[in-house]
């Protein structure tokens, strides 16, 4: 996981955060919801790809391990 990846999934949460803000304002609830159900589903999608990356590196681990001994 580089800085860039946490920089964007934070600025993306900021926009979220403003962009709800607003809509809840104008009493556009329902739009605030839907924003944060995109939002839900991109965020688990990329802790999805994080999870993937952390286990195959366990796995690398674990053969470089098995390999020296």
């Amino acid at each position: 996981m580089e800085l860039n990846d946490l920089l964007r999934i934070a600025g993306i949460g900021l926009v979220i955060g403003i962009l709800h803000i607003f809509f809840e304002q104008t009493g556009k609830k329902e739009f605030s919801f839907f924003l944060f159900l995109l939002a839900y589903l991109y965020l688990t999608a990329e802790m999805l790809r994080f999870l993937k990356i952390f286990f195959s590196e366990i796995a690398e681990f674990f053969q470089w391990l098995t390999m020296s001994v």
